[in-house]
């Protein structure tokens, strides 16, 4: 016949065929390796005159992601400064006031109104958006991972966050703008290239580009690392961050991009910034919302130096310090949240508001009474560091005039409230520039005071960043050491601002965790290359430090969360496993044509979103059986093993919800024998015989129950691809269906176009009307599967399924055998390191 199939009219020795070309079943082509007519395609083909397009218009959109992120912290920055210098211009005028008429406790008063009611409004918007609490960066990172955090990059989330994140830094909070400047640059990626939102459901636009997972991902890599660039002036740093920390899948055409999109965040900020502080559009002199100034030391002093070699010592010993501090931040910190999770979040939700504004009651009280009663008068430095270029003129004179001198006589100021009653950027500027010395006293009592507010106040229900805080509790760190070295052991080469950065460096490390980007970040923040050495080498020693105790806060969070967060590889001692001891053989499948009503079925009571389509292979079934073993799924099992397993599936189909189709069951309960074997023996025999008898005729009428035994659940599947849950609840929404009368031809085709209309909000299952279906008809899903998706062997390692999952941004790994049958399948919960944990101790019981 093969010499007939492909000719108008042609005999041979059997028959004699005139007229049309032999036509086939996508199915029988999919099976037969076949391709379909040109003009029957469903994917769309290669059009390389479309794809420089494609690419040209993926550039556009990168950069407008980057120039939106940079209005963004614009926008911020703006209201953050005019809210704080509203609320410290009273404050301060106050104090000075009531210092001499004794009233004091009426500006504490006027403080607590600000602070209270900013950090109320900044709860109530995370009470409309409860994702956009915290900094955003643990549910960035998921997302980058692979993992999809519900209303995570939605524009009613980027609007809470931005509001939120203004108040809760007007309000006097220990928490910082820049962290949720990522969540902020991530959700703009994620929406912009879109054209669309559910809050805005009426604004529609017919933008055809970037319907896929995949696009959506790159745009919200190159979103994260805008925002990092936003926040420090860090471009590079920003796009390293974006590789390190968040996105799991990377490729070269990849990293351009992202730069491109952070150099337009950085630029643009740093244009409207240079323009609107010093009216000289164009001059490009404020990179970043965090800039910390030029380091230099004084003119006058010919013995001071950055640093030198032997600082380099000292330098390892903060690090150390700095693994140790962050450490017990983040111990305390995940205690705190453990403790919110049990006896916070399931209370109501004004619970979380009183939290917040408790918090924000102590904090006021705590600045307000230290910078009144434990600050030292010091004395003013006569020399100040006066730069040459307008840029570090400002930051001279941010630096001298956010000097406190509450109840200090003239040519004093009080160390303490210039600490605290500051902004925190100029506060941090304040450690790194200032010439006048900090009591040593002053800093440890800062220290301590920052740490433990800053730890209460990270995870509170405001959108709070954790960047600043670290590297002000750091700073404070760092320049008590410099203090001590100065005063108590004589080294007067050393250069405080140094050290105070030195310290910012390992305290950030230690609690974050972060080496490549956050070296690069603190380098294009001080603009001194000198620098890479040592914060290399701090961080470095911080983060291994760190990582004896625990791990990084936001790597804490996400396992409080129960993320099935992948690490980068596994350890080595899991290569004892293979593909067969991790997947999950208890599978949901479905078959080439499939009827309404099990589809449905399947559909409304599983929750997968990928399913294997399977033919059944019957007639190779007794070659894979000899003697007592089952080696059908090229897996061992002896006798012991397969009864455990039969226990346990019995076990599982008494906890399963059954399918609600009585047709279905009572087909099953005609052929599946109900009777229990009184030995387990009895038992496996029995397994061993049926095996030989004819299954019930499931194909196309049902799918797999919970009702079947053992042997039935794992019988020879013949595997042909994978298909979506989107894909079938589309084609069921779009009525794509034959009835059995007529042939599969005769179902309607969608296009690729058609498929990925309703991306990224594909319709319900339990949304769909069924009185508008007819449970009789049958799918054929076989044009719209994926015919070879990545695939691996049962005796494969797992080291190697790792990488297979993680570089190639897998959903579902099938496992299949040499002979084409699917044994089981591989999802992210099968490759997390606690269930690998768990599945390696119980490979040691049974060695």
């Amino acid at each position: 016949m093969a010499g007939c199939r492909g000719s108008l009219c042609c005999c041979c020795r059997w028959c004699c065929c005139c007229g049309e070309r032999e036509t086939r079943t996508p199915e029988e082509l999919t099976i037969l390796g076949e391709t379909q007519e040109e003009e029957d395609e469903i994917l769309p083909r290669k059009d390389y005159e479309k794809g420089r397009r494609y690419e040209a218009v993926k550039w556009m959109v990168v950069f407008a992601i980057g120039v939106c992120t940079g209005l963004v912290g614009l926008f911020v920055d703006f209201f953050v400064r005019l809210f704080t210098q509203l609320k410290f211009g009273v404050v301060q005028s106050s104090v000075e006031e009531c210092s001499q008429k004794g009233c004091l406790a009426l500006s504490l008063l006027e403080l607590l109104g600000f602070n209270l009611t900013f950090v109320f409004l900044a709860s109530l918007l995370v009470l409309i958006e409860p994702v956009a609490a915290g900094s955003g960066i643990p549910e960035v990172k998921c997302y980058l991972n692979g993992v999809k955090v519900p209303g995570i990059v939605r524009l009613r989330t980027l609007l809470c966050k931005v509001l939120g994140v203004l108040f809760s830094v007007a309000g006097g909070l220990f928490v910082g703008k820049e962290g949720p400047m990522i969540h902020s640059g991530s959700v703009v990626g994620a929406g912009l290239p879109q054209f669309q939102s559910i809050s805005l459901r009426k604004i529609q636009f017919n933008f055809p580009y970037f319907r896929s997972d995949r696009d959506k991902r790159d745009f919200v890599s190159a979103g994260a690392a805008a925002g990092v660039a936003a926040a420090f002036g860090a471009p590079i740093g920003g796009t390293l961050f974006s590789l390190e920390e968040g996105s799991s899948f990377w490729n070269q055409g990849l990293t351009w991009k992202v730069l491109f999109c952070s150099m337009s965040a950085t630029f643009t900020l740093n244009f409207f910034r240079s323009g609107i502080q010093f009216g000289s559009w164009g001059s490009f002199q404020l990179p970043g919302l965090l800039n910390f100034g030029e380091f230099k030391c004084s003119d006058s002093d010919k013995k001071c130096h950055l640093w030198t070699a032997m600082d380099l010592g000292f330098f390892v010993v903060m690090g150390v310090i700095g693994g140790l501090l962050g450490a017990t931040f983040n111990c305390l910190n995940k205690r705190l949240a453990k403790y919110r999770m049990r006896n916070v979040h399931p209370k109501p939700k004004l619970v979380r508001v009183l939290e917040s504004l408790l918090v924000s009651l102590v904090t006021t009280v705590v600045v307000f009474v230290a910078s009144m009663v434990l600050g030292e008068c010091r004395q003013m430095s006569s020399s100040s560091q006066i730069g040459n270029d307008s840029f570090q003129l400002q930051v001279t004179e941010d630096v001298n005039s956010s000097i406190k001198t509450f109840f200090c006589p003239n040519d004093t100021y009080n160390d303490m409230a210039t600490l605290f009653f500051n902004p925190q950027e100029s506060a941090i500027l304040q450690l790194f520039h200032q010439d006048g010395t900090f009591s040593p006293v002053t800093l440890a009592l800062f220290f301590i005071l920052y740490f433990l507010l800053a730890c209460w106040t990270y995870g509170v229900s405001v959108p709070s960043g954790l960047f600043v805080p670290s590297l002000l509790c750091g700073a404070a760190f760092g320049r008590l050491v410099a203090n001590v070295l100065k005063s108590y052991i004589g080294l007067g080469h050393i250069y405080s601002g140094t050290f105070a950065l030195i310290g910012a460096a390992a305290f950030l490390g230690g609690v974050v965790r972060m080496t490549i980007s956050l070296t690069v970040i603190l380098i294009e923040s001080t603009n001194e290359i000198t620098y890479g050495l040592p914060i290399m080498v701090t961080l470095m020693v911080a983060k291994w430090t760190g990582d004896f105790f625990n791990k990084g806060i936001y790597d804490i969070h996400v396992g409080l969360r129960g993320v099935p967060l992948l690490e980068w590889e596994t350890e080595v001692e899991m290569d004892k496993l293979r593909a067969s001891d991790i997947m999950e053989p208890n599978l949901t499948y479905v078959y080439p044509h499939t009827r309404i009503q099990s589809l449905v079925s399947i559909l409304r009571t599983t929750v997968h979103h990928a399913f294997p389509v399977v033919t059944e292979n019957r007639g190779n079934e007794k070659e894979f059986m000899k003697g007592n073993q089952l080696i059908s799924n090229n897996i061992k099992f002896k006798k012991s093993s397969i009864l455990t397993r039969a226990g346990e599936q019995r076990k599982r189909s008494q906890s399963m919800k059954s399918y609600p189709s009585s047709e279905l069951r009572n087909m099953c309960d005609e052929h599946i024998a109900s009777e229990e074997p009184a030995e387990k023996e009895d038992l496996l025999q029995q397994m061993l015989e049926r095996r030989y008898t004819p299954y019930p005729n499931l194909y196309p009428d049902q799918s797999p129950s919970e009702d079947w035994t053992m042997e039935e659940r794992f019988r020879p599947l013949t595997f042909h691809g994978l298909i979506l849950r989107s894909q079938l609840v589309t084609l069921l929404v779009r009525g794509v269906c034959y009835s059995e009368s007529q042939s599969s031809a005769s179902q309607p085709r969608l296009s690729y176009a058609e498929m990925a209309e309703d991306y990224p909000r594909y319709p319900d299952i339990h949304d769909l009307d069924l009185t508008l279906l007819n449970p009789r008809m049958i799918v054929d899903v076989t044009p719209y599967m994926n015919p070879s998706p990545f695939t691996v062997s049962p005796n494969t390692h797992v080291s190697q399924v790792f990488n297979l999952f993680r570089t190639m941004g897998l959903r579902h790994l099938p496992v299949v055998n040499a002979v084409g049958e699917i044994v089981g399948i591989v999802t992210r919960h099968n490759l997390t390191s606690e269930f690998l944990q768990a599945r390696l101790r119980q490979h040691y019981q049974t060695i």
